[in-house]
């Protein structure tokens, strides 16, 4: 039996593009940096960003793969290396800067850019507006991921990029748009950049935010990474008219993108029946009016405003965006049980929101529904349907064991953070706050607005759950596995 090699030379060729693309990326602040005179950043990304192009420029020219073999191991390292480099490459400038005294923060911070999950370790928030700008160009690559840009790239390189679309992107299936998978990541980059230049002109269109304010919340909506510009969060700017344009274009964002291939090739159907759409549709039209519900009879809000906050908020949540509009950990229970649900559903597959997604919870409930049949009706065969076709077994046994290891790996990593000795709010709450991505959390968490009160080996911990949460699990479990390394396998 011939012994399968891994093909480290056309891994590192591609993490070479991935480098070669964070260097190009980090120009943008530096020259921010050098027009606002800081020169502290300027210095930092005068050293990281031509490093960081030389990097990328040497792997991709000296390192040669010809039309070897790139099978689903090569996918799935590449594809685990790439966010791990790409949050430690992307720490540097928040370190040389001197904005952190130790790299473990930065580290944090980066990941925290890169994963689209938008928290801070900054004692008082990210206030230096290089680095913010920074932060929200790494929001804005993670959020469709760099790799679904590089597969437009890899035909040139002999190397199939589907394999490694099934590793990256988020969601337990990826439909092909086009014929070739370089042409469905062409595509899927373009309805991206066109939402993110929509929603820029609309913000401008507002006249209350300046230019500045309308790049990082774009790039911040667009990628759901929620970024701030002030610590008084979207309330700043007190319109109504950009409130909504930063809400839907979070729930834009968090639709699975395909749909948008299809909507534009007059394939309407598809689009108006998929059940992922209208179920997410109904959650957030639900949550919104149960949490404006609340506001109203326990807080004694009027309907205007509380409809506001709570579509508002909700919309946050849903879309594991985590922006804040007003104080929500003081909400009622409801509404906070309500924030929380919603947080651990997160957005649909193929999306650039995090958490479990609404066609796995769909999956789950069908299969609830089916378990009831079948004690009524032993001897019934009943399959899982969704709309007018049924799901593969397959299919649902990689939902069913994603389910439990989210559960499985959230129970734990709630149990590792309360080892500082933390209330369980704060504990149970951050940590889905990393898993899904989200950034935004309950208890002390929430009140001192960032987690710089966090041990340093656990904002290492949180940092990993970012990235894991990111990559939905099983791209990096797998690497852990005695199988994955086996020789022949």
């Amino acid at each position: 039996m011939e012994t399968k090699v891994t093909n480290y030379r056309a891994i590192f060729r591609i993490l070479g593009i991935i480098i070669l693309i964070i260097g190009i990326a980090e120009l943008f602040p530096w020259i921010y940096a050098e027009f606002t005179g800081d020169h502290d950043v300027a210095g930092a990304f005068r050293i990281c960003a031509p490093f960081t192009i030389a990097i990328g420029l040497l792997l991709c020219v000296f390192i040669r793969t010809g039309r070897s073999r790139f099978g689903a191991r090569e996918g799935y390292l590449v594809v685990a290396l790439c966010w791990v480099i790409a949050s430690v490459m992307g720490a540097f400038p928040y370190l040389l800067s001197g904005y952190f005294d130790n790299y473990i923060d930065a580290f944090f911070e980066s990941s925290s850019g890169f994963t689209t999950t938008g928290c801070t370790v900054a004692a008082r928030g990210m206030t230096n507006h290089a680095l913010i700008l920074w932060k929200a160009i790494s929001h804005w690559l993670g959020g469709m991921g760099i790799l679904v840009f590089v597969i437009s790239l890899l035909p040139a390189l002999g190397i199939n990029g589907q394999i490694i679309a099934r590793a990256e992107m988020p969601g337990p299936v990826l439909e092909k748009t086009t014929v070739r998978m370089s042409d469905s990541a062409k595509a899927l980059y373009l309805t991206y950049l066109s939402f993110t230049v929509i929603e820029f002109l609309l913000l401008m269109l507002s006249g209350k935010m300046p230019l500045y304010d309308g790049v990082i919340t774009t790039l911040g909506s667009i990628s759901t990474g929620g970024l701030l510009v002030h610590p008084q969060g979207i309330a700043y700017y007190g319109s109504v008219y950009i409130e909504i344009v930063i809400s839907v274009f979070c729930m834009l964002a968090a639709v699975n993108f395909v749909l948008y291939h299809y909507l534009l090739t007059g394939k309407f159907s598809y689009f108006v029946k998929d059940l992922e759409l209208r179920a997410y549709g109904i959650i957030i039209a639900g949550s919104t009016i149960i949490c404006t519900a609340g506001l109203i009879l326990f807080r004694g809000e009027t309907f205007g405003p509380a409809l506001r906050d709570s579509f508002f908020q909700v919309v946050s949540f849903a879309t594991t965006a985590g922006y804040t509009r007003t104080p929500y950990m003081f909400w009622p229970t409801m509404c906070q049980v309500i924030l929380l649900v919603i947080m651990f559903i997160g957005g649909c597959s193929a999306s650039t929101a995090g958490s479990m997604k609404v066609i796995r919870v769909l999956v789950m409930l069908k299969m609830i529904a089916r378990g009831c049949v079948r004690r009524t009706h032993p001897r019934s065969v009943v399959a899982v349907k969704l709309g007018n076709g049924s799901v593969s077994a397959p299919v649902v046994s990689s939902i069913t064991v994603f389910m439990f290891t989210f559960i499985g790996l959230f129970l734990f990593s709630a149990l590792v953070l309360s080892l500082q000795g933390l209330d369980m709010e704060t504990s149970f709450t951050s940590t889905l706050c990393m898993l899904s991505n989200t950034g935004a959390s309950f208890g002390y968490g929430a009140s001192m607005g960032n987690f710089a009160f966090f041990h340093p080996g656990l904002k290492i911990y949180l940092s990993i759950l970012m990235i894991v949460g990111r990559l939905e699990l099983f791209t990096i479990i797998i690497l852990f596995t005695r199988n994955f390394w086996r020789r022949g396998h």
